[in-house]
């Protein structure tokens, strides 16, 4: 296993600065956001990609995933999403999608996230609706994550139309491609109710990539840095670590936009305190 950090903690900073922090404080993986300021693949060009493949060459360090999951440049967190009222607006989806998969194709990435499905408050959308469009838009997407050898990790949230283990399972199971899998944010399933730790041998199959921040006792969804919330964490790398788990697990703490270098000085802090390092 090896730890990476998001960027999308340092929104105000740009993308290079950022790599370059990352890699003064230790990180040697690094979660790149697909949307601005960062790497929004509409506006990043052929240049741009070099240049960043490069600076991480130099730098020595890897790409952990590229998150699909926002789309600020043209909506917000979660819109236009997959099960949109609007067809048009689910396409738009399905393009930041496959555009995003091409970018990891340029610059080395092996996956890329996105979010489950959307936020389930759509009028006239029944929730088996719901999922059966959210099918249909990555059954779209697969073909050029297949051709481009990128893998497409469905990451579940709480109060979006797949929250829990139960969920994705039931879901992904409709899907016959092995370029289809789940990024654990194990703070997301901390919050619906579900032990990170005991889900993760049962997931075991699916899981490509992982997320980690730490949440409170009373399991609201607010990322809160390694050690300031109620998670066993050191639980949680034991059972990665039992089923054999060899990628990134990148610490994701993006409320911390106005002290991100200090958030993931202090996730590093963590992380090389833990036991098994």
């Amino acid at each position: 296993m090896e730890f990476a950090f998001s960027t999308n903690a340092f929104k105000k900073y740009s993308l290079k600065d950022t790599i370059n922090s990352l890699s003064e404080i230790g990180y040697r993986g690094i979660e790149i956001l697909c949307d601005v300021p960062h790497a929004y693949p509409k506006t990043l060009s052929d240049a741009d990609c070099k240049e960043i493949k490069q600076l991480l060459l130099d730098l020595q360090i890897s790409i952990s995933n590229l998150n699909a999951f926002t789309l600020f440049a043209i909506g917000d967190t979660h819109h236009p999403s997959w099960i949109e009222n609007d067809s048009e607006l689910r396409k738009l989806r399905i393009e930041h999608t496959i555009d995003c998969i091409k970018l990891a194709r340029k610059l080395g990435a092996n996956n890329i996230s996105t979010e489950p499905g959307g936020p389930t408050k759509n009028d006239g959308l029944g929730k088996n609706e719901q999922f059966k469009i959210f099918e249909n838009g990555i059954r779209d997407v697969l073909p050029i994550a297949e051709n481009e050898n990128v893998s497409v990790l469905v990451e579940p949230e709480p109060g979006l139309l797949i929250e829990n283990s139960q969920q994705f399972i039931q879901f992904i199971r409709n899907f016959d491609s092995e370029y289809i899998g789940l990024n654990f944010d194990v703070g997301h399933f901390f919050c619906v109710g579900e032990d990170p730790s005991r889900l993760i041998p049962r997931l075991s199959d699916y899981i490509r990539h992982v997320h980690l921040e730490d949440i409170a006792a009373d399991r609201t969804h607010n990322h809160l840095m390694l050690g300031k919330g109620a998670m066993d964490i050191s639980s949680v790398i034991k059972s990665l670590k039992d089923i054999g788990y060899n990628g990134f697990i990148t610490v994701e703490l993006y409320p911390y936009q106005d002290c991100p270098t200090y958030a993931a000085k202090e996730a590093m802090k963590f992380i090389r305190s833990l036991d098994y390092l």
